[in-house]
């Protein structure tokens, strides 16, 4: 399986020096550790070792980070710098919900792949969410 990461990077000035904070974002550690995506600035904030307390850091969230090298389900939601991280996160939480639903479809109903079924598929998905309590 492929990983799912993103390259994020936002420039700006501070103090009259240019400054271009840049990283590989591990989205799937992420996903796991947190359930959801933290805030990208702080992620870029932490690896570059700005205060979230500084003038600095609010400067670089007046900053639109730009997105590229995606890969995996991140590939999908980036389009021209722009990575659209509510899309991924549904992406990425309707693909782990069918790799456990995968071997329930091959058990009971003999489906070795539930994206050739997309009607089946769909309604696993909803089947669970209702189940689940959420409305996705």
């Amino acid at each position: 399986m492929i990983k799912n990461t993103v390259v994020a990077q936002v420039k700006f000035d501070y103090k009259g020096e240019t400054y271009a904070p840049k990283m590989t974002i591990d989205l799937d550690s992420l996903m796991e550790s947190y359930g959801e995506m933290p805030s990208v600035y702080l992620l870029l904030a932490q690896a570059h070792d700005i205060d979230t307390y500084s003038y600095q850091y609010e400067i670089m969230q007046d900053t639109e980070i730009s997105f590229d090298n995606a890969q995996g389900l991140a590939s999908t939601c980036l389009d021209d710098g722009v990575f659209d991280l509510s899309a991924f996160v549904v992406k990425w939480r309707d693909s782990k919900l069918l790799r456990l639903l995968q071997p329930i479809a091959q058990r009971e109903m003999g489906i070795e792949d539930l994206m050739q079924h997309p009607q089946l598929k769909s309604a696993l998905l909803h089947a669970y969410n209702l189940g689940s309590g959420s409305t996705n």
